[in-house]
């Protein structure tokens, strides 16, 4: 590519509500747009880093089995109302009526979806298991979207849905979708752990994130500094320590039908975990409440309610934990037959007996893991792509386009090289050096060739973008350089 055909307006300006690297790198790159609150278009260099990575994860998806489908970006209401989730998952379902004034929603996870697909195809335990998912479009209505890709409501996600005979077999997928996802992530560079979770609106037994270690991440992450263990903030569990006194903390608890007022009690010394009182009481939402309510209708007491702290005891070696941040990439659920039971979708067991399926579900940011990218590759000066992530292998920099000996040779091996197979941008625009050296390290891409002044000399630069190292290489020597 020539970046003189290149559409990649890249810009001094940051947006000026971006705080994080990767909103402020992608949008000055050129790489993405916003068009509206949380809604960003994929200008031609994002949209080659999405590829990219979408293709990463389709690889790794058909490896091991799964088998990609495209279902519809819109769903019918009736199929959430039948799975009790149209209420549950709270105001971030977009909900609309068509002209014909049918319910619909768009989709921000397509269990129901898939779960409706399978359940009138799939009857005999022959058929199992099996394992769906689909790369598509996805919405949620994000009350305050921020950070860019991060946090958006418009996004690109894989979803996948396994269907069983029995909770052994979901269990095995579990983890085979837990390594599958460990590869994506390190083909593409990335630092992550891989977390005990919440399992949310999402429901099921159990569940793991995988999250890409960043100090701007928005989840804390609990770690052991002597295990393997590790758990979002949300599902963290530590040794139960001596409780000398108790408080009591009180919430108004909305539910689908009622609301009421609950108390928590916990040590004096700790904190309560939002997530984990939600999940105790089973509501819908708890809102604080500045004065202590004349009627209580549940003190809740004896259940993990606790956040847990820097320096609390871990569970399983007695070690210290300790706590960083995290960007959540993926999630990957163990659903049991929480859909199926839902949807009556049931297949005949080996007995001849009617079973609704036990399932599984794994998702993962597609278009997150692009803003992930950058959160944990970057400097100060812009993008450092990893090597599976990158728009461009090679940046060939023509330093004075006047001169026709540097226009010749640059030209020369840029045709080479794309003959050679080597994906390379040459920057044959009319403008400064320094204009363009600032481009070159803004979009991040692994290696320069500048071609200069040193030509009559018979040399030319190979520039390191991640250490900014020069090395001088002969004109003659360069190809067998860049291709070796």
């Amino acid at each position: 590519m020539r970046f003189s055909n290149l559409f990649a307006p890249t810009t001094k300006d940051a947006p000026k509500d971006a705080v994080l690297p990767s909103h402020i790198y992608l949008v000055r790159g050129g790489f993405v747009s916003q068009i509206g609150s949380g809604i960003y278009n994929f200008l031609p260099l994002g949209k080659i880093v999405l590829d990219k990575i979408r293709q990463v994860v389709k690889e790794e998806m058909d490896a091991v089995g799964g088998q990609e489908t495209q279902l519809g970006f819109i769903t019918p209401a009736a199929l959430w109302k039948e799975s009790k989730r149209f209420d549950k998952f709270g105001k971030e379902l977009l909900r609309f009526k068509d002209r014909k004034n049918n319910e619909f929603v768009l989709g921000p996870t397509h269990e129901e979806a898939m779960v409706d697909l399978v359940r009138s195809r799939v009857k005999s335990y022959k058929q199992l298991p099996l394992h769906l998912y689909q790369i598509n479009t996805k919405f949620r209505d994000e009350a305050r979207p921020r950070y860019g890709l991060l946090r958006g409501r418009e996004f690109l996600m894989k979803d996948g849905y396994s269907f069983h005979e029995d909770m052994e077999d979901v269990k095995r997928e579990f983890d085979v979708m837990e390594k599958t996802y460990s590869r994506i992530l390190k083909r593409l560079g990335l630092e992550f752990r891989v977390v005990d979770a919440d399992s949310g609106a999402i429901g099921g037994s159990g569940s793991k994130e995988l999250m890409v270690l960043a100090d701007s991440g928005e989840d804390d992450i609990v770690v052991c500094s002597g295990c393997e263990y590790a758990a979002n903030i949300e599902a963290a569990v530590c040794v139960e320590k001596e409780v000398s006194e108790y408080q009591s903390i009180y919430k108004k608890a909305i539910f689908e039908d009622k609301e009421e007022f609950i108390e928590f009690q916990i040590s004096t010394e700790d904190t309560l975990q939002e997530v984990k009182a939600l999940n105790a009481c089973g509501a819908l939402e708890l809102v604080d409440i500045e004065e202590t309510p004349v009627r209580v209708n549940q003190v809740i007491k004896d259940v993990d309610l606790v956040a847990v702290k820097e320096g609390d005891t871990c569970v399983k070696c007695g070690e210290k934990l300790t706590i960083t941040k995290g960007i959540e990439v993926g999630h990957i659920f163990q659903l049991g037959d929480t859909y199926s039971k839902a949807l009556n979708a049931t297949f005949l067991d080996r007995n001849g007996k009617a079973q609704p399926y036990q399932m599984g579900t794994y998702g993962m940011g597609v278009s997150r893991l692009v803003a992930a990218v950058i959160e944990q590759h970057h400097d100060e000066k812009g993008c450092l792509w990893t090597k599976e992530t990158t728009p461009f292998e090679l940046f060939i920099l023509v330093s004075n386009i006047k001169d026709e000996n540097q226009k010749a040779f640059a030209e020369e091996l840029y045709e080479k090289l794309k003959d050679a197979g080597v994906n390379v941008l040459l920057d044959d625009r009319p403008e400064r050096f320094g204009f363009k050296m600032k481009d070159f390290e803004l979009l991040g891409f692994p290696k320069a060739v500048i071609v200069g002044k040193g030509l009559v000399d018979g040399e030319v630069q190979i520039v390191d973008r991640k250490t900014s190292e020069k090395t001088i290489v002969s004109k003659d020597e360069i190809f067998s350089r860049l291709i070796g």
